[in-house]
């Protein structure tokens, strides 16, 4: 049996099942695992990208979760409190012209990083952000300060804050 991610992120949607198919069309996601009540409602779904794991779930909440809610950004006017970053090993353009093609909004083109990355940004139609990069180069933390104007630290210490 493979092992588990110790991390598994989840994104909630007013209407999972159609974020399961757009995801598959647009980013080319493969469900993993639907789990439905009586009335065909998820209660469980996972879909996997390149051998990674990600939740899809319906906006749910209370008691169970402390009195926190799961919500869309969809049902926050367009609010979002995470994205999601994705590393492709390569087609990045192409990855970035289906989604377009799918009806994602790219919110930033293809372009080259400073830290050695080809990236793009899209939101998807309930407004959940995914950050696509590639690595096109490798960079030295020296150059990336450098091009940059940024400091780059290892831990909380080594930046000042330890």
């Amino acid at each position: 049996m493979a092992e588990r991610p110790a991390i598994v992120p989840n994104v909630f949607y007013q209407d999972p099942v159609a974020a399961m198919r757009w995801l598959e069309r647009a980013f080319g996601f493969e469900t993993t695992t639907l789990v439905t009540d009586a009335e065909g409602k998820v209660a469980h779904a996972e879909m996997s990208f390149l051998g990674s794991p990600v939740g899809i779930g319906g906006e749910w909440g209370g008691e169970m979760l402390g009195g926190a809610h799961m919500k869309s950004p969809a049902s926050l006017g367009g609010d979002g409190t995470q994205f999601v970053r994705i590393a492709l090993k390569a087609g990045l353009d192409a990855h970035c012209d289906r989604a377009r093609v799918a009806g994602a909004r790219i919110t930033a083109e293809p372009e080259d990083q400073f830290y050695g990355a080809r990236t793009y940004r899209a939101t998807d139609p309930e407004g959940h952000v995914w950050n696509f990069s590639q690595e096109v180069r490798v960079v030295s933390g020296e150059k990336m300060e450098r091009d940059s104007g940024l400091k780059i630290a290892t831990s909380l210490k080594e930046a000042g804050h330890g």
